[in-house]
C-alpha cells in the first residue's frame, strides 16, 4: 500500500498544507481530505469508508500542523490564550461526539457535507467579506458554545477550525492576525479530540498489517505531519511579505476544484 510514489506524494501534501496553516490559519482538511480520498481510493478501499478513512486520517495530520503553527504565532505574541482556554472545553466535546455521528454517515453524505461546506468557506474566503466588528468579546459560556459548535463542524469536514474561528474573532473586535494565531492554537485541542474519536469509531475497520488503525493510516500521517511541522512556520513568518488577500482567492478556487472531485470520485 506504501510505494515510493505514495511516500513522495504524502510529503508534498504535508509541505503544501503546512505552508498554508501557517499562512492564512488553516489546518488543511481542505486540501488534504479530497486529496486523500483519491489517494485511497486509488489503492483499493472501499468507497463505503474511504471518506471516514481520509477525514480521520487528515485530523490526526492537522495535530502537528497546529502545533507547529502555534508555536509560530505564540513567539510572534498572536495567540489569545484566554479564548484558548475559553472556547477548548466546548471544542473537545463537540469535536469528540461528531466523530461518533460521522460513523453512522455514509461517505456520499460525507462528500456531500464537505463539498457544500468548502464551497461556502470558499465563497468567503474569495469575497473577502468579514463579518463586521460589532461586539465585544463574548463571556465564559459564549466561548464555551462557539467552541461545541465550531468543534462538531470541524470534525464532519476535518478542519482545524480556521475557516469558523477567525470569523467569529473578528465579529467580536479581534484583531484579525490575533484571530489567525489564535486560530491556529484552537487547532490543536479540535484535532487531538477528533483523531481519538476516529481511532475509537473505527477501530473495527483497523488493518493492522496494512498500517491503518481506526479511520487512521499511520504513514500518511506519519508523513503529512513531519513536512508539515517544517514548513508551518515559514508560512506564519510569510504573512507580512506575501499577497495574503490574492492567495486566499487562489486558495479559494482550489478549495471548490478539490472538492467537486472528491465528490464526483465517491458519487
Amino acid at each position: 500500500m506504501l510505494d515510493v510514489q505514495w511516500v513522495m506524494g504524502f510529503l508534498v501534501l504535508g509541505s503544501f498544507v503546512g505552508f498554508m496553516a501557517g499562512l492564512l490559519g488553516i489546518g488543511g482538511g481542505g486540501i488534504m481530505v479530497p486529496v486523500l480520498t483519491s489517494v485511497f481510493l486509488l489503492q483499493g478501499v472501499p468507497v463505503e469508508k474511504v471518506v471516514h478513512l481520509a477525514l480521520g486520517t487528515s485530523m490526526a495530520s492537522i495535530i502537528a500542523t497546529s502545533l507547529s503553527s502555534l508555536r509560530a504565532h505564540h513567539a510572534n505574541g498572536g495567540v489569545l490564550w484566554a479564548v484558548v482556554r475559553g472556547m477548548t472545553p466546548g471544542i473537545i466535546v463537540g469535536t469528540f461526539a461528531a466523530t461518533f455521528l460521522a460513523k453512522y454517515i455514509s461517505s456520499a453524505q460525507l462528500a456531500i457535507f464537505f463539498a457544500l461546506f468548502m464551497g461556502a468557506v470558499s465563497v468567503q474566503m474569495f469575497l473577502n467579506k468579514k463579518p463586521k466588528p460589532s461586539r465585544e468579546l463574548s463571556g465564559a459560556r459564549g466561548l464555551l458554545a462557539a467552541g461545541s459548535g465550531v468543534g462538531a463542524i470541524s470534525a464532519l469536514v476535518s478542519i482545524g477550525g480556521g475557516s469558523l474561528t477567525v470569523p467569529f474573532l473578528a465579529w467580536q473586535n479581534v484583531e484579525i492576525r490575533k484571530a489567525i494565531g489564535t486560530s491556529a492554537a484552537i487547532g490543536l485541542p479540535i484535532s487531538i479530540a477528533g483523531t481519538l474519536g476516529y481511532l475509537i469509531n473505527g477501530w473495527a475497520n483497523s488493518v493492522p498489517e496494512n498500517y491503518t488503525y481506526g479511520f487512521i493510516y499511520l504513514p500518511a500521517v506519519l508523513l503529512i505531519s513531519a513536512a508539515s511541522f517544517f514548513t508551518a512556520p515559514v508560512g506564519a513568518r510569510m504573512v507580512h511579505k506575501l499577497p495574503v488577500s490574492v492567495l486566499k482567492k487562489i486558495f479559494a478556487v482550489l478549495l471548490v476544484v478539490l472538492g467537486l472531485k472528491m465528490l464526483f470520485s465517491v458519487l
